[in-house]
């Protein structure tokens, strides 16, 4: 009887979570992504591509770093916060490898250039993981998810994007750049902004008003990202391909298989740091691969239609790996 009714509530719940994130999650990321497709239609006279480099030129410059302070100043930092950082960037170091082998020693590159192999590498390791992370699993954990995806990018994702990253367009691409990896990281607004709040959060000096006015200041980071997501996905050439398959299979498949294999073996129960890292590794790909393609010569157009796939794609399969650990988890 009580077997019976725990099942019961289990699924209501999950009933519940799912309602949550098709109205709170799923429905506004799939408007604001639509949206931003629609635009150039609307707006003839306006250049895409101008538009798309002067939203993310303001969001990357004061939007974002008013954000990141706000997160990282109120967010509750503890060890097993790490578990979130930790394994996503195994499962990037991981996903970029598999995307190596596949696309270097298998037939499955064959025929694609080497700006195209570098950016379908980019693509199959790099994942939204702020500005899809953040509404998904505010909506799964509530107010205490809103930290993982911050962490995640600051701590995994952006550090290993400016390093082995630009080091892969760096290699693949045609261009006449000379990088310097720790001076364009340190350059990133974002990151003083993260290390600010941090040592706000450290410091415990009463200053949440200026908290709270970053985080309002800081609150169109999010929409804005993603009308520019919808803004660089080529719409009018979404054409299946061997190369975007191969980076599908990996960003949304192998990737978060290898976190939640990493996040089982975690000493104790499945927790939510745990669920979060497994998550942020199933994210689609992120939009700082097209800006890396376009900088270093890579095969920009490729790296768009992996993102185009991978977004719409992410939408099924993001639930799907949360339905899938919270089976596990009952």
């Amino acid at each position: 009887m009580m077997g019976g009714l725990a099942a019961h509530f289990h699924c209501r719940m999950s009933a519940d979570l799912a309602h949550q994130l098709l109205l709170k999650t799923l429905l506004p990321l799939s408007l604001l992504i639509a949206a931003g497709g629609l635009w150039p239609r609307w707006q003839t006279g306006v250049s895409p591509v101008a538009l798309r480099g002067a939203i993310s030129r303001l969001v990357l410059d004061f939007f974002a770093p008013m954000l990141f302070f706000a997160v990282a100043a109120r967010a509750t930092v503890d060890f097993s916060l790490l578990q979130v950082p930790a394994i996503l960037g195994v499962a990037t170091l991981a996903g970029l490898g598999l995307a190596a082998l596949a696309l270097f020693a298998t037939p499955l590159g064959r025929g694609l250039s080497c700006p195209a192999k570098g950016a379908v590498l980019l693509a199959s390791g790099f994942g939204n993981v702020l500005f899809f992370g953040y509404p998904f699993l505010t909506t799964v954990f509530g107010e205490s998810g809103a930290r993982y995806p911050f962490f995640a990018d600051m701590l995994a994702t952006t550090p290993l994007v400016w390093s082995l990253g630009v080091w892969i367009a760096f290699r693949c691409g045609s261009h006449t750049e000379h990088a310097s990896f720790l001076r364009m990281w340190l350059r990133l607004p974002p990151v003083w902004g993260f290390a600010a709040g941090l040592a706000v959060n450290l410091s415990g000096l009463p200053l949440a008003p200026l908290v709270e006015a970053a985080h309002w200041a800081g609150s169109p980071t999010i929409p804005l990202m993603l009308f520019v997501l919808g803004l660089t996905i080529p719409w009018h050439d979404l054409r299946p391909q061997r190369a975007v398959a191969v980076a599908l299979a990996i960003k949304l498949a192998l990737m978060p298989a290898i976190a939640l294999g990493m996040a089982l073996a975690w000493p104790g129960a499945l927790s939510e740091p745990g669920e979060a890292a497994v998550l942020e590794a199933a994210m689609p790909t992120m939009v700082m691969v097209i800006a890396l393609a376009d900088r270093f010569g890579l095969d920009a157009r490729l790296a768009g239609l992996v993102m185009g796939w991978s977004t719409l794609a992410g939408l099924v399969t993001l639930p799907f790996w949360l339905w899938l650990m919270k089976g596990i988890a009952s």
